[in-house]
């Protein structure tokens, strides 16, 4: 969709969405460019694609429409060969009973376009517009079965065991079936929304499983004889040594697959089969979410943003791998990214690239660890730093005076809730009173799958699940149901889980939900389909730093942020499965310490 700089000033005046002066602004960026202002205006993030669409779809009254690939019956998208529909970014998702096709398309203004595509399919055409990235996903229906492709190739390899041959460079070759099989599995990973895929050799065959919503599942199981040739095409492609196989080693390669680039970091280790291999899919087309959209409501919310209004201190998050802590950050410090604000990160490894943010990544082996990487952003005249994780007393001991020097420092701790991560910092070496004076904040959070709405069920509790969530969620005896129903209302008074009614009243819990087992349809997996954070954040009151000048343990720290008016971790997680976004077990099953 190509929109002419006249029209594009045109939707944004009459959206409402850009003053004057910011058009303004746009113009000027747009001629000193050489850019048209649709680019300029959605690379600065004024208006989203998404958005941009619809305003031009009712300014040109051209039908707007969003396509699910599933839903697309193959013979009528067939009616476009593939090549056709990839050119023209078109898709035909629909015949009527009249006979007339509905053809989908990101330029429906492209005349040349229509014209082509109409002699293959007829003129009696209705031609709606579909935001781009909707178009590029429907159109990976081409594709059809990639698990089918798969066993198709595996089954060329199952041959005689050929383990302990050497390989041949046609082995690994770029067409070889063994390319053809990793370029099928990443396929398969990405569509299944998988976030890391693990190939683990065994003794009678290799292992294949991907993490989908923080839950390990095998898709697959190869011949074990492929075992060699499928590590030496990863360490290829990561540029890795192909003959080291006694040591880990670590590497990264990108891939396109739907239009969108993918970036995967490699990990092999030597295990006793021989060598696992692990890689972390990372969406590089990923825009950073608001903080409402990672799951923080209420307290946690207010609390979170008045800790990044400061000008200086240490604010922490803390879970174990894989609580979402680096997303998180990644959100925060798009939110804090003006041109009038140095932002400096030392990580270990770049995860999440941040235009505008400099961006360090430690390397033991030249010296650049954590410690001196944050020396050097020092001298780098820095507002705000991010540093990775704090793993030890000197980069904890930097951490601190960095932000007793005016810079505001945000970081990572592995420790299982917020309150415990104080004492950790003392056991680092660090002064209580230096503790009480930097601490803005701290974040506790893990990741719970999100139920899928559409095939969740509700029931009644019984009164037996009533007294259990009351042991489980640690609920006092004043604070039984009619807490509980004070904060489920203020979460569904901002938003958290959308229409869904009340759960609770106050004398208890009426309504709890759970996930159809059978519902494994479009990434969903068993009916739980993506994640959603459930979080605390504790504020560095008077009252607890008062405790920590006196060495207090996390439990009393916790006790005191709760009186506070701080909401754990555990309770955020049992409102969001009140409002329908979770269940109980799921909570339940990533807080169990």
């Amino acid at each position: 969709m190509r929109i002419s700089d006249t029209t594009m000033e045109k939707l944004l005046l009459r959206s409402g969405i850009a003053t004057t002066e910011q058009i303004n602004s746009l113009k000027k960026e747009s001629g000193s460019s050489n850019r048209s202002l649709q680019e300029v205006a959605l690379q600065n993030q004024i208006i989203k694609d998404k958005t941009l669409t619809k305003l031009f779809a009712d300014y040109t009254q051209i039908p707007y429409i969003e396509i699910n690939s599933s839903d697309i019956p193959s013979d009528v998208l067939n009616k476009i060969p593939e090549r056709i529909a990839r050119q023209y970014n078109a898709i035909l998702f629909k015949i009527d009973e009249n006979g007339t096709s509905h053809l989908a398309m990101d330029d429906p203004d492209d005349v040349q376009a229509v014209n082509f595509i109409e002699k293959q399919i007829g003129t009696n055409t209705i031609v709606y517009i579909a935001p781009h990235d909707n178009i590029i996903s429907a159109l990976e229906a081409y594709r059809g079965d990639v698990n089918q492709e798969l066993n198709e190739v595996i089954d060329i390899q199952r041959t005689d065991d050929t383990e302990n041959e050497p390989i041949s460079e046609q082995e690994v070759a770029e067409n070889s079936p063994i390319a053809q099989t990793i370029n099928l599995l990443l396929e398969y990973a990405i569509r299944s929304h998988a976030s890391d895929i693990h190939i683990e050799p065994r003794e009678g065959f290799v292992q294949i499983r991907y993490r989908i919503d923080g839950v390990l599942k095998e898709v697959n199981r190869l011949p074990r004889n492929v075992v060699n040739s499928l590590v030496s095409r990863i360490k290829i492609l990561s540029n890795l040594k192909i003959d080291e196989h006694r040591i880990p080693q670590d590497g990264r390669f990108k891939i396109k697959v739907g239009g969108k680039q993918y970036a995967l970091r490699v990990s092999t280790l030597p295990v006793s089969d021989g060598e696992k291999v692990v890689m972390r899919i990372l969406d590089e087309s990923n825009q950073a979410v608001s903080l409402e959209s990672l799951g923080y409501w209420g307290k946690s919310l207010v609390d979170i943003k008045e800790a990044l209004k400061e000008a200086n201190g240490m604010i922490l998050v803390t879970g174990p791998t894989g609580s979402g802590k680096s997303t998180s950050l990644f959100s925060i410090l798009t939110i804090l990214n003006t041109p009038n604000v140095n932002i400096s990160t030392i990580e270990d490894p770049v995860e999440y690239k941040i235009p505008g943010v400099n961006q360090t990544q430690t390397n033991s082996k030249a010296g650049m660890t954590f410690a001196n990487g944050l020396r050097a952003l020092l001298r780098q005249d820095p507002n705000i730093i991010m540093i990775g994780e704090i793993r030890d007393s000197e980069t904890a001991d930097l951490s601190v005076q960095s932000a007793l020097t005016g810079h505001l420092v945000f970081s990572t701790l592995h420790t299982n809730d917020a309150a415990t991560c104080l004492p950790r910092l003392l056991d680092m070496g660090i002064e209580p009173f230096l503790i009480a004076s930097t601490i803005r904040a701290v974040v506790g959070q893990r990741l719970v799958r999100k139920i899928n709405k559409e095939t969740r069920k509700s029931y009644t509790p019984s009164e037996e699940e009533k007294k259990m969530i009351i042991d489980l969620f640690g609920l006092k005896t004043d604070q039984h149901f009619s807490y509980i129903h004070q904060l489920e209302k203020q979460a569904a008074a901002e938003g958290v889980g959308g229409d869904t009614p009340l759960s609770t009243d106050e004398n208890g819990i009426n309504t709890l939900w759970k996930a159809d087992p059978n519902d494994n349809k479009d990434g969903t997996l068993n009916g739980y389909k993506g994640r959603v954070g459930i979080y605390e954040v504790l504020t560095n009151s008077i009252s607890i730093q008062k405790l920590i000048v006196t060495n207090a343990t996390s439990n009393q720290i916790q006790e005191q942020s709760v009186i506070d008016g701080m909401v754990k971790m555990q309770i955020d997680g049992l409102i969001k499965a009140l409002r329908g976004e979770t269940t109980i077990e799921e909570v339940i099953r990533v807080t169990k310490n």
